[in-house]
């Protein structure tokens, strides 16, 4: 049995739950995607695969997800519900022993995949080594593939302290703060506000900046939620657009995820995204902000 899931921090939980839960995972390797893939029909998924944190798929065997814009009416084998993480939804899914020694490592997961951080925790992520561990977890970059496996090995086996002393991760969590103090400046400098909207663009950029996703929303308190504009790094030719609610001015009314399911995208209420082709990214994101500015339920 394959695990199929995300490769970020709720998806590494996943993989070390899973692979804890279900023996017979524990020697297949890890088929790390993302969302969209399976959205466009693209995806590798075989009988007897895993889902995880990853929209549904009829071929596979198990599906565990929590995104709203993901639930199906069909039957399936797994479970899905609104909880927090999708390593949740996993934990909570299995009766088995071996449960109490990972209840930390899924609260944790709760608290990043969620947003539930203080402002400490933004600025300062390296006060919470959860928080700075999951900012080491990009999808954006496939070769780092290898660290995602050894991260789900590491996590299964050894305690916080000692994968934190790891020289990989170490090195990592030390970049993450370099870069952290390097995007505060690049946010500053490309968002613009509209209304009670943030809006980041970084399509001016040949690789958009990488940083602290939560950041904006300690650096303009005025905004309820945000919007961040790149380029697709894989095909220039499609747009990426992220929207979040502020995680310090919780007065966003409107469904993140039901909002870009309209543009072949998806999510949760306070955080989605979506992709199209850069022909249509004006008419696209012009809509989006509209919504957005507005603040009304859809």
């Amino acid at each position: 049995m394959r695990i199929v899931t995300r490769p970020d921090f709720d998806g590494i939980v996943c993989a070390v739950l899973l692979k804890e839960f279900l023996p017979e995972t524990r020697n297949e390797a890890i088929a790390w995607i993302e969302p969209g893939t399976i959205q466009r029909g693209g995806a590798d998924i075989r009988h007897g695969d895993i889902l995880a944190n990853l929209p549904y798929d009829s071929r596979c065997s198990m599906w565990f997800d929590h995104h709203v814009t993901n639930r199906i009416e069909t039957p399936f084998s797994g479970a899905f519900s609104i909880a927090p993480s999708a390593a949740r939804v996993i934990y909570d899914h299995f009766d088995t022993g071996q449960k109490e020694k990972h209840r930390e490592l899924v609260i944790q997961a709760d608290k990043v995949d969620s947003a539930d951080l203080t402002e400490e925790e933004v600025i300062r992520p390296e006060s919470n080594p959860f928080v700075l561990l999951s900012m080491t977890v990009n999808g954006r970059h496939e070769e780092d593939e290898p660290y995602w496996n050894r991260l789900v090995t590491q996590l299964g086996a050894c305690s916080m302290d000692r994968v934190m002393e790891d020289p990989d991760v170490a090195k990592r969590c030390q970049t993450v703060v370099a870069q952290n103090a390097l995007y505060k400046d690049q946010l500053i400098r490309n968002t613009r506000m509209e209304g009670p909207v943030a809006v980041t663009d970084f399509r001016s950029f040949e690789s958009a900046p990488e940083g602290n996703r939560f950041l904006a929303y300690s650096l303009f308190r005025d905004a309820v939620v945000s919007v961040k504009i790149r380029h697709d790094q894989k095909d220039r030719t499609y747009v990426i657009v992220s929207v979040g609610h502020s995680i310090f001015n919780r007065n966003c009314t409107v469904n993140a995820g039901e909002l870009l399911s309209r543009y072949s995208g998806g999510g949760h209420f306070g955080a989605a995204a979506c992709r199209f082709h850069q022909d249509m990214s004006e008419t696209f994101i012009a809509e989006i902000i509209d919504i957005l500015r507005r603040n009304e339920p859809l």
